[in-house]
């Protein structure tokens, strides 16, 4: 949007621009989270049919695995042989899918889900750009969207930083640092086509 703006041109075409953007920016993000997250689920469905047949083809070799596991836990050889069967004989798939594998249902990768909160998040901080256009003056609009872009850029910083235990206002310098130069480029993209074209 910047650089369509830095071109010159009017209003409605930053904004079929912008909206273009949020579509494409959008669908982008969930079309790569769907293959990304859509592979994660294939490795995950590999590994519980190769565990199927080794619960076929070896059960007490199986059995053993999983006590083993709890061994290492902490419990007794006689306990761990307990709770192994126990948990076995209601369904051994399932212990071997969570104490071997480290596999819950309710942590399976979920594709379609992964893509549609992807691109959700991506639309819903593409529109603030959008709305501040159609309510900045038009001398101030460049500036207004990316006053309000660099803000939630640095928001987002800050927010990834507290995630992952890092500093917050690191995080949100070096995205908003990030997201200043790529502004910058744009607009003097923009600029000289504009004054090309023109």
């Amino acid at each position: 949007m910047i650089g369509v703006a830095a071109s010159s041109a009017s209003k409605g075409t930053v904004l079929i621009a912008g909206v273009a953007g949020l579509v494409a920016g959008a669908m982008s993000m969930a079309a790569g989270e769907f293959v990304s997250v859509s592979s994660q689920r294939d490795a995950e469905d590999a590994d519980v049919r190769l565990e199927e047949r080794e619960l076929s083809d070896d059960p007490k070799g199986e059995l053993n695995e999983l006590a083993q596991i709890y061994r290492r836990r902490g419990l007794d050889p006689q306990l761990a042989m307990q709770v192994a069967e126990q948990l076995s004989r209601r369904d051994r798939l399932a212990a071997h899918m969570r104490d071997e594998l480290g596999l819950v249902d309710e942590s399976r990768a979920r594709p379609i889900q992964a893509a549609a909160v992807s691109a959700a998040s991506f639309a819903s901080l593409a529109a603030l750009p959008i709305l501040t256009l159609m309510l900045a003056p038009d001398a101030l609009r460049v500036a207004s969207m990316a006053a309000m872009s660099l803000v939630s850029l640095a928001a987002l910083g800050a927010l990834g930083g507290y995630a992952g235990g890092a500093p917050k206002l690191r995080a949100a310098l070096r995205v908003a640092i990030g997201g200043a130069v790529a502004m910058v480029t744009t607009a003097l993209i923009g600029h000289l086509l504009g004054t090309t074209a023109g």
